[in-house]
Formats: C-alpha cells, structure tokens, sequence
C-alpha cells in the first residue's frame, strides 16, 4: 500500500511542479487515531519543491491522488499534514497479497547479513534463576526472534559467572556445614541446594559480623575480619591458583548447579548458540589488561592495583585488577568480549543486562576502545527495569527470592485451575490438558512481562497475568485457537475454503480494521528491530486479536450464505491466525491449537 502511494506521490510532484522527486522525502506513516485517513504523507519536505504554504501543497497532492490512482477514496489536510484514505475494496486486494507471501513480516538473511550477538541470563552458580533472570531470559530470547526476523544473523549467547568470593561462599558454607550431603541426597534440584549454602553463609556471617562488633570492633572491620569472609578470600585465592582441591569441589558444586539451571531453560522454553564461562574468559581479560598497562594505557597504583583513568570521558576511575592480581567483573567483560568477537566477528553485541549496570557497560566500551578495539563502538547496552512482585523487592543474599521454577510451577496450576473453572478443559485428555495448562500459563507469564516497556520498572501479579479477556497471553492465545477451530470446521464440513481470489468482495469496516493492522506487521517487526522492542510486538499481537474479536462477535463466517464473502472471511481469519502466531513466535509463546 505504501509502495503505490509513493508512486503515485512522485507521479503528483512530477505532474504538478516538474521535479522528480527522491524517496527521502516522502515521508508517509500511520494516521492518527484521531484523523480520517489510513495513510499520512508530511508536506513540509516538499514545500521547496511547491514554492506553496503547506496547506496548498498538501491540497494540490491530495487532489492529483484522488482524481489519478482508483485505490484513494479521499483526503483531508490537517496544516502540513495530507491525510489519505484507501478503498475498501483495495484493502481487500491487500489481503489477497499477504496471504500469497510466505513467511510474511520476516525477512530471510541475506547472503552478508548482519551479524548481531546478544548475550543474556548471566546466572552466578551460587543461586538458582528467580523472577529478575525470568525477565532478563525472556527479553534476550525474544530479543533474537525479533533480530532474525528483520534479516540478522543472531548468535545467542550467556556467560556463566561461575567464579568469584560469591561462589567461594557457597563453598565454603558447604565444606563447613554440608555435612557430605549431595542434592540427590536431599531429593532437591542442584541450583537450589547450592542455593541455600549460600544463603547460610551470609546468615553466619552476620553472626560473626554482630559477635565482633559486641567484641569492640567497628562494623566495618567486623566485615573485613569476620572468620567466614577470610576463609572465601582464601579459597578464592586457592581458586585461582588451581589448588586442586578446591578445583575439585568447584567443579562438583557448579555441575550441580548447571544441572538444575538446564532443568529451568528448559521450562520456560529459552536456549543458547554458545555458552562462556567467567572462569575461563577472566584469563584472557586479565592478559589484556596487563599487555594494556606495558602499553601505557592504564595506570598501576602502589599498591600494584591497576586502573583505567577516564575523567577525560566525564567518567572516573575504574579498577580491572586488585592489588592481590584477582580479576574483577570488569576484567572478565574484557576477555569475554574480545572472545566473541575474534569468534563471531560481529556488527553488533547486545548486552541483557538490568539498569543499576548502566555505567559498567559505559565503562567496557570505552575501555575496550582505549585499548584499540575500534569494534567495541559496536557494543550496546540493553537497559531493562528491574522487576518485583506487590510485596516488594527480592533479596538475594537473604533467600528472600521469588524463584524461577516456583513461579513456573504455580502459572502453570493456576492456569489449570481458572481454565478448569471456565470449563474450558471439558473433553481433552490428561495429558492434554496438562500441555495446555502449561501452554497458557508460561504464555501469561511470558506476555505480562515482555508487553511492558523494557526500559521501565514493573510489578508482576501474578493473579492479574491469567485472564482469557484482558490484555494478556492467554486472551491471544484463545483468540489464535478460536480461529483454528473455525478453520478446522470449514475443511472438516467443506464450508468454504481460503484459497478462493476474493478480490470481488468489499469489506465492512470492521474486516477493513483487520486488515490494516495485518498489513502493519512487515513494519512492525523492523521497528521492533530497530527500537529492540518486544513490547511493541506484544501491544500489537493484542491489538490485533482484539479487532479480530469484534469483527468476529459481530459477522458470521461458516454461518455466511454468499459463499465468495465467507471465502473471504476465512481468509482473513487465516491470515490473522497466522501473524498471531508468528507474533507469539517472536516473544517465545507458543500458540495452542485448542484451548
């Protein structure tokens, strides 16, 4: 539709002034809920070519549309503004179209795509995923759809921070207080029972911390001194010096973990092209530095800890070696990054990665560029909100988490129990039904989360996720499956088929709705791209099944007697089924065949 617009716009300039004008300034987009119209073209570009006010410049185009191309039914101009309307009927040869194309809204990689990293998750193994890695697993696995589907070349990746003083606690607390005990012991996932060791450290830590404060010590020395925090600097010493005890009991307590965080992935349906691990990509980060340092640009204090100096970039300084030589977050980012991209040697790297980050991600590209990566300009940080529950916030150290596999579980029963409440169970199988139930409740979880804006703040309620009539999963999710059904019957019944050219048929305003906003699709999905939004795509995904419902609440489809109008209509339920279904595709949720 644009395309014929933009022709016929050039044709109107050339006619009217004698210019042929370039596609840069035709800038056609959406109107405005609050205007008549379908298409707007914005005049002001043009007004060097008119020597005309806006106003008339809009006018004379409007007119030579009208008078020129059968598909414009009129216009009407708002100061520079020309809005443009669309016969029904070429909205109807506008579905006909989009159903002829295969895969519609995705473009395929080219022969040099783009190609774009994204790394997300970055779970530590001293703890198992919660409701913040939920939000940060499905941002980056939806992030990847939608880069793919604009045409990218997509590698996804995580970075497993499986080293540091924080997985040092767990072990600890393990030797001292595990009593031998391993997780098929206590009958408990891997992740979860490393879990709790950690959480144990930090009580007795506290303990200690009190004891010595009651002992004279001030708070602070009380942390820095406290028998249980030397004891992990310690072992992280040992850690890093590949003391083979401490090797051993590191490599058991993370394959524990990684065991029960595969278990998780596999819950809520998200997956990875390559996984890197802190302890092997802290080496390669820590060669950099110390061969960035012999070049003169870092700067090494007294006490033989290094630093990169950027108060010339409005920033300040940052450490990437401790005095000890240990490695900080920063210096494994250092690695990891030159890594991938000696792998993959990418256009773009897309870091997951919760807001309170902002400035360390600042600080890895320019540290990178300082030390002569002129890719690093190709890094970015994707910002998100934190999330919380209405109870508040969650709290790692204190247990006080919402965890990943509990909250998987209970969408999943709670689905079971409102989807049996509505009777919408009746007829299937257990296992069926079992399916289903898991279906709708990691959709409700998956779409409440992704349809907020990434950058901000959110609540997740868990309660107001699953309603079969609100803006959430499970509404779209029935729509998609109502449409199934209707098809299904049309070919078990021979009542029509979607197959038949329904050019012929001039469709209602509601039938029109829907297929502009299934004409929206190919667009939306590059301005999700662009923007690296799957809010967008999920705000559209509802969008759509709730004009669908309406057309469908209001006109009969199998029930319709002309046979070329309910041809024609199942066409569009068809293709609306369709991009509900790659739309859900794009944000990881599957789309029940019955519900």
């Amino acid at each position: 539709m644009e395309n014929l617009l933009r022709m016929g716009i050039r044709e109107a300039v050339k006619s009217l002034w004698g210019v042929d004008v370039n596609d840069d300034l035709l800038q056609l987009q959406k109107t405005r809920k609050e205007f008549e119209g379908d298409l707007t073209l914005v005049v002001f570009p043009l007004t060097r070519i008119s020597h005309h006010a806006p106003e008339q410049t809009a006018a004379e185009i409007g007119e030579y549309l009208l008078s020129h191309i059968d598909a414009v039914s009129g216009f009407n101009v708002i100061k520079g503004f020309l809005n443009i309307s669309i016969t029904p009927s070429e909205w109807a040869k506008r579905l006909q179209v989009i159903a002829s194309v295969s895969g519609y809204g995705f473009i395929p990689a080219g022969p040099e795509p783009d190609t774009v990293v994204i790394e997300y998750s970055s779970p530590n193994t001293n703890k198992p995923l919660h409701l913040g890695h939920i939000r940060n697993n499905l941002l980056g696995f939806s992030l990847a759809r939608i880069n793919g589907a604009a045409g990218s070349k997509v590698i996804r990746t995580n970075i497993v921070n499986d080293r540091g003083i924080h997985i040092c606690k767990s072990m600890v607390a393990w030797q001292l207080f595990g009593n031998g005990q391993k997780p098929e012991d206590t009958g408990m996932k891997g992740d979860h029972f490393v879990g709790d060791f950690y959480v144990l450290f930090e009580k007795k830590y506290r303990e200690q911390i009190e004891g010595l404060v009651a002992a004279g010590s001030t708070p602070e020395e009380a942390r820095e001194n406290a028998p249980l925090m030397l004891e992990a600097r310690r072992m992280l010493l040992k850690w890093e010096a590949g003391d083979e005890e401490t090797v051993t009991l590191w490599n058991m307590m993370n394959s524990w973990v990684y065991a029960g965080f595969d278990v998780t992935y596999k819950a809520l349906g998200v997956e990875f092209d390559k996984i890197y691990y802190e302890s092997e990509t802290y080496k390669t980060g820590r060669e950099l530095v110390l061969r960035s340092l012999e070049e003169g640009h870092l700067l090494k204090r007294e006490d033989g800890s290094v630093w990169i100096d950027l108060t010339a970039d409005k920033l300040d300084q940052k450490l990437l070696l401790r005095s000890d030589g240990t490695a900080v977050y920063m210096t494994q980012d250092l690695g990891t990054a030159v890594i991938r991209y000696n792998d993959y040697h990418f256009d773009r790297h897309i870091y997951v990665v919760g807001n309170e980050q902002n400035y360390h991600f600042q600080v890895l590209a320019l540290t990178l560029q300082r030390m002569g990566y002129d890719w690093a300009k190709g890094l970015h940080h994707f910002s998100y909100g934190m999330v919380e529950l209405p109870e508040g916030k969650m709290k790692s150290r204190e247990g006080k988490v919402v965890d990943a596999d509990d909250l998987i579980a209970e969408m999943t029963a709670t689905a079971t129990s409102m989807s049996e409440e509505l009777g919408k169970l009746a007829g299937y199988s257990g296992s069926e039904k079992e399916n289903i139930c898991r279906q709708i409740g990691l959709g409700a979880l998956k779409y409440f989360i992704l349809k907020v804006d990434p950058k901000k703040n959110m609540t997740f309620n868990p309660a107001e996720s699953i309603d079969f009539n609100g803006n959430t999963g499970p509404f779209i999710q029935y729509t998609y499956a109502r449409i199934r059904s209707v098809t299904r019957k049309a070919d078990e019944t021979g009542a029509g088929t979607v197959n038949d050219n329904c050019n012929d048929v001039t469709p209602n305003p509601k039938e029109t709705a829907v297929i502009k906003l299934l004409n929206d699709f190919p667009g939306l999905v590059q301005e999700a791209a662009k923007e690296q939004s799957p809010a967008l795509i999920a705000n559209y995904c509802y969008e759509l099944a709730r004009e669908y419902n309406q057309f469908y609440h209001d006109f009969s489809i199998l029930g319709e007697e002309d046979r070329s109008l309910r041809n024609f209509r199942l066409k569009l339920s068809e293709m609306t089924g369709r991009v509900l279904e790659s739309g859900l595709w794009l944000l990881g949720i599957e789309a029940p065949e019955r519900m």
